[in-house]
């Protein structure tokens, strides 16, 4: 046999099915096996491989045991002359298999093996190529001279950036996502260290090979998708944790004890650099715009209150001033937060909803203070006109400047290109359309060179020009009629423009792509995402917090009506700290084929929504989704107060 491929996946079912058409596909033409090792998965990728890949073999683990030992899992037992580990969020071409097959086969002295990979936006992939990560390349990389200068050879070996990324070259370190690797290589050097849980487990064992005597080779000839490229994880504190500890295992294992307590020493000062340069970036993300709102107000009811003193010719204190003003500009902001204003779409009622509120706030507390507190009325009614038109004004600047993020109403409404042949343009449409409410338009252009229904505006060759002369945000490939090396190489020829681009597998409901190089990768499938929008979010944690409060304020009282008096006082600081909910997800015995969105454990579920009668998986299945998808707090108040009684459960 000549292949064996391993795949190690962990909750995420699209990607893998995907995957897997992709390799059935290549596999057509070298004698080849797959491995698929699951590590606890609860999203229905078990379910999904047995019913529609039963040629796998599947290894079915009961914990994540980590990447490293996941795939020895497989190794060990993998009857191929080469072994190749692939991540499931990737797709390989039609030829990739025979080719990298045949330059191994061609060159002896190669032990691995890597190809090009690019994102989800056809964006090429750095780690597809990297050197030794030595303390001296890990110094370059950490404080970012390797970005600066990356055509250098001193300062670019991190990811080999001075060298062709079309061309073949002889490399250290392998990417994980596309490995492959001699058999009797493996079986001099070992397999994956189980120390790595994981990252930097590649490049360990990458580097054995390079001890071991042979070569591995970066091979650009044949392309994959990546959609969770290297670069898509840098902002995660946790990411950056992870990833550098495992670099210090690996100085540990492979450098001189000087050179790895320089190494340790460098990694460390990486973790608190990049994790506070995280973390500082996530603050200034969040809190820039609020800040400066905040600022603005403040600014502005001095400005109002100056004029005020100037018209009327009077003065008021200033520490009274100083003191009030700054106080009714927080009563504002947060009412803006209260409302909604900062939520994602904007919507501009909510801002001109939390203006009033705040103004009435203001005037309610106003009047109860003593006349020694009191200055004027129209400085607040005029505050709040200001703050009402501060926001307006500073939205259709953000609206118009930055654009997406800050976009008024929300994400503009899309000009969709879909190729394929008519019966799968008309499928993934309509799947669009049931997915997606920000449509604009839709065009159909066909796989084939010629045009044969007139339902098609043009072509595959001609999709350059459909994209300029109808201005098209996103292209929908149809992999029944589309080859990967097709579609790999059009998203290559488009990666310049600002498209999207999306791949509709055969008999599948769900669309898979990546809008951005920030995102792993996303997907159209049922909007069943309503429970966590930012507005029932908040509504959901207010009415937890207010009601586990009150009830606690009670319970010296109601708690005598219930059993589990421990239990009912557990769950109401349980609810108030955030850990529990009073509604959740009913539970399930078996792993549901619907990526519910993630919320709190409830006291009580989704299941009381309807009259107590026995349910099987399906209908428990069912009101969880129906659950998240009509979402709201009204529907989580008649549930609380039709089960009062059952809150020590």
């Amino acid at each position: 046999m000549q292949l064996s491929v391993i795949i190690v996946n962990y909750n995420v079912e699209f990607f893998l099915e995907q995957c897997l058409n992709s390799v059935f596909a290549a596999l057509k033409h070298v004698e080849g096996e797959v491995y698929v090792v699951d590590n606890n998965s609860i999203d229905g990728s078990l379910a999904m491989v047995q019913a529609k890949f039963p040629q796998v073999h599947l290894i079915a683990n009961k914990e994540n045991v980590g990447f490293s030992r996941a795939n020895n899992q497989a190794l060990r037992v993998a009857k191929g002359k080469y072994h190749l580990l692939l991540n499931p969020d990737t797709i390989v071409e039609e030829d990739t298999f025979k080719k990298v097959i045949d330059f191994m086969d061609e060159h002896p002295e190669a032990g691995g093996l890597g190809v090009k990979m690019i994102d989800g936006k056809g964006n090429f992939l750095p780690e597809s190529k990297r050197g030794l990560p030595t303390p001296k390349d890990a110094f370059y990389k950490i404080f970012g001279l390797s970005r600066l200068f990356p055509r250098s050879k001193r300062f670019g070996r991190y990811h080999l950036s001075f060298l062709d990324k079309n061309e073949i070259h002889e490399v250290e370190i392998l990417s994980g996502a596309f490995m492959l690797m001699r058999k009797e290589a493996l079986d001099k050097v070992g397999l994956l260290d189980e120390d790595f849980f994981m990252y930097g487990e590649d490049i360990d064992l990458s580097y054995r090979i390079v001890l071991g005597g042979y070569k591995n080779y970066y091979y650009p000839k044949t392309r994959i998708i990546h959609y969770k490229g290297e670069s898509t994880k840098k902002s995660s504190v946790n990411y950056v944790f992870v990833f550098y500890n495992a670099m210090i295992i690996f100085a540990k294992k492979h450098f001189s004890e000087k050179n790895a307590r320089l190494y340790s020493f460098l990694i460390n000062l990486a973790i608190y650099f990049r994790a506070s340069i995280a973390l500082l970036t996530r603050f200034v993300k969040k809190a820039i715009v609020p800040v400066i709102d905040l600022t603005f107000i403040v600014l502005g009811l001095f400005l109002i209150a100056q004029n005020y003193q100037r018209i009327e010719q009077i003065q008021i204190p200033e520490e009274l001033l100083f003191v009030a003003l700054p106080v009714y500009g927080v009563v504002w902001f947060l009412s803006q937060v209260f409302v909604g204003g900062y939520d994602k779409p904007i919507r501009l009622y909510k801002n001109i909803l939390g203006s009033v509120i705040g103004t009435g706030v203001i005037l309610v507390v106003y009047a109860l203070l003593s006349k020694d507190y009191q200055f004027s009325r129209l400085i607040i009614l005029l505050g709040g006109s200001w703050v009402a038109v501060y926001y307006l004004a500073s939205r259709f600047v953000l609206h118009h400047l930055v654009g997406e993020h800050y976009r008024i109403g929300g994400a503009k409404n899309k000009r969709f290109a879909i190729v394929g042949d008519a019966q799968e343009v008309e499928r993934v449409n309509q799947i669009l359309q049931q997915t997606n409410s920000k449509i604009q338009s839709v065009i159909y252009l066909s796989p084939e060179d010629e045009k044969r229904d007139d339902k098609f505006l043009g072509t595959f060759s001609q999709l350059d020009q459909a994209v300029d002369i109808h201005d098209i945000d996103e292209i929908i490939f149809c992999a029944k009629n589309i080859s990967a090396a097709q579609i790999i190489t059009k998203m290559l020829q488009l990666e310049s423009r600002n498209v999207d681009f999306k791949i509709a597998q055969p008999e599948t409901s769900f669309l898979i792509g990546s809008n951005s190089i920030d995102s792993q990768g996303d997907l159209y499938v049922m909007d069943i995402n309503r429970i966590n929008k930012p507005a029932n979010r908040r509504n959901k944690r207010i009415i937890d917090v207010s009601l586990s409060f009150l009830l606690l304020m009670l319970s010296p009282l109601i708690v005598w009506g219930y059993k589990n008096k421990s239990n009912f006082i557990r769950n109401m600081f349980g609810v108030l700290i955030g850990r529990l909910s009073f509604v959740g997800y009913a539970r399930i015995e078996h792993a549901s084929n619907l990526r519910l969105p993630t919320i709190r454990k409830g006291i009580l579920n989704s299941l009381m929504m309807v009259p107590d009668t026995k349910k099987d998986d399906d209908a428990i299945s069912r009101l969880n989704l129906i659950y998240a998808k009509n979402h709201s707090f009204i529907m989580d108040l008649k549930i609380i107060f039709r089960n009062l009684g059952k809150l020590d459960r």
